[in-house]
């Protein structure tokens, strides 16, 4: 059997190299009777392999696609660029809440040979990846710990520091992994407080297994847990404004996970955002690159336009104005350059109360 299944890789690993085979080059090859090798091409689509043959005696076989992924045999330079390729997807979140690509990488870490494990851990060295501005970086190797946790079901002792920067060691019941397009989060179950929390896995310190398999009872939605985490979180500042597009548009403009949404007839909607103060709200508004009008408060609005002006006369829009002129919103400008950016549509939308 164990000589069966070694003809049957290699097999698949000649057919793997070229087009098409003849039946007799293939038996050549192989070293064995054409019926042996009939008999293997038929074993392999059993397993999965699509493999096709063409009659007659120029026919031959050649790999196709099968009913589902088989095994596949792949060298060490290869296996080292999808491992490669799989954690780059893992922590770019390009499969967004899909832990496909954890999930595969996990599979494929423990079957590497060790010189190609040992190459991919000096390149997890090596690289840097730039954390996004609003979060820090997450070691890949965190990411697929907190994975495989996930994946055996098993009590992790997990080391934690919150957003005040406290550290604490809990004992939890992982169940799965959530992207929100920003961050990656951890839902478990709490032992201690038996409740079903989230975690930033980038606050994650350590992850140590205990050994101690669980079987959890009634699961949440691991997304909608993680949307409801963080549309809880409680701000100093809220803004309150008004969308120009429909509610499935300003959906993608301003997550769940970000404001609150309302639909304001069928072209428009009202969208309420936290944040600590007055400019951040600002900054995140005008980041947003849409017609927008802040309904409330004033703080906001004000902080707003004095980000505008900012940009504006940063960027020479204010060459050629006297003194003042802009608060005075005279515009006796050079043609073309208006000396107030209040005259663009958008602008004196977002400044109306």
């Amino acid at each position: 059997m164990i000589q069966t299944s070694a003809r049957l890789l290699r097999l698949v690993s000649l057919l793997s190299t070229r087009p098409t085979w003849t039946c007799r080059e293939l038996a050549e090859r192989m070293a064995v009777t054409d019926r042996t090798l009939r008999r293997d091409i038929a074993r392999l689509r059993e397993l999965g392999y699509g493999i096709e043959s063409a009659p007659g005696p120029w026919g031959g076989y050649r790999l196709g696609g099968g009913t589902r992924v088989p095994p596949l045999i792949l060298d060490d330079e290869e296996a080292l660029a999808v491992a490669v390729a799989l954690r780059e997807a893992s922590l770019s979140g390009v499969l967004g809440g899909d832990q496909a690509a954890l999930s595969a990488l996990l599979k494929l870490g423990q079957v590497l040979p060790p010189r190609t494990a040992e190459r991919l851990g000096e390149m997890d060295a090596a690289f840097v990846h730039t954390p996004r501005p609003e979060g820090r970086q997450i070691a890949p190797g965190t990411l697929l710990e907190l994975a495989a946790a996930c994946r055996r079901g098993e009590r992790t002792r997990l080391s934690y520091r919150d957003h005040a920067g406290k550290a604490t060691v809990r004992d939890v019941d992982p169940y799965r992994l959530v992207h929100t397009g920003h961050r990656w989060y951890f839902v478990a179950r709490d032992v201690t407080r038996n409740q079903w929390r989230t975690f930033r896995a980038d606050r994650v310190v350590q992850v140590q297994p205990t050994g101690h398999t669980v079987e959890l009872v009634d699961p949440p939605d691991p997304a909608l847990l993680v949307s409801q985490s963080i549309a809880g979180v409680v701000y100093p500042l809220y803004a309150t404004v008004r969308l120009a597009h429909p509610m499935a548009q300003a959906l993608r403009l301003v997550p769940p996970t970000i404001g609150t949404h309302h639909p304001d007839g069928p072209d428009a909607t009202i969208v309420e955002i936290g944040g600590n103060d007055a400019d951040q709200l600002a900054t995140y508004l005008l980041g947003l690159g849409t017609t927008l009008r802040v309904l409330s408060p004033d703080a906001v609005r004000e902080a707003l336009l004095r980000r505008t002006r900012d940009l504006f006369e940063d960027n020479g829009g204010g060459h050629g104005c006297e003194t003042g002129e802009l608060a005075r919103g005279r515009r006796e400008t050079p043609p073309g350059l208006p000396c107030d950016p209040l005259r663009s549509r958008s602008w004196r939308a977002a400044a109306q109360p």
